[in-house]
């Protein structure tokens, strides 16, 4: 989702990247081992996120049971469009976001959250924040 918020409000950017990082790299490192699914940084890969979180919505678990696997998730896919779309993270307020080169927020923390209540889908918001976007940055090996 694209968050246009008012010109008064500033994102901190310096150390915004730090806690989403290390979301996105222990969620990695977690459904690699866990689900024995590489999650690679590709756009493609978060048909596979939106799948999991899907199937967790449909075992009806928990919110609270849920909350650091969704910021996990919800990081992934920042970190998808920070390397697909060159944005970086912010922070304001406590919460963290990405902003894509063309100076729109995107919230995908918030995305996988609605993603869990069947209202959202991380693929398609790096679809909508990488639109028109320059190449990818890190090119995949062919």
């Amino acid at each position: 989702m694209c968050d246009d918020r008012a010109a008064s409000e500033t994102p901190h950017q310096s150390n915004a990247a730090a806690k989403p990082v290390r979301w996105a790299a222990d969620t990695v490192s977690t459904i690699r081992e866990g689900a024995r699914l590489r999650l690679d940084h590709w756009a493609t890969s978060l048909w596979h996120v939106d799948r999991m979180i899907d199937a967790l919505r449909r075992e009806a678990t928990p919110y609270p049971a849920m909350e650091s696997v969704l910021r996990g998730f919800g990081a992934y896919a920042g970190e998808v469009i920070v390397r697909q779309a060159g944005g970086e993270w912010w922070s304001a307020g406590g919460d963290h976001g990405i902003r894509t080169v063309d100076g729109r927020l995107w919230n995908p923390l918030d995305e996988a959250r609605r993603c869990l209540s069947g209202q959202g889908s991380l693929r398609l918001l790096c679809r909508d924040a990488t639109a028109g976007a320059p190449e990818p940055r890190d090119q995949r090996p062919r």
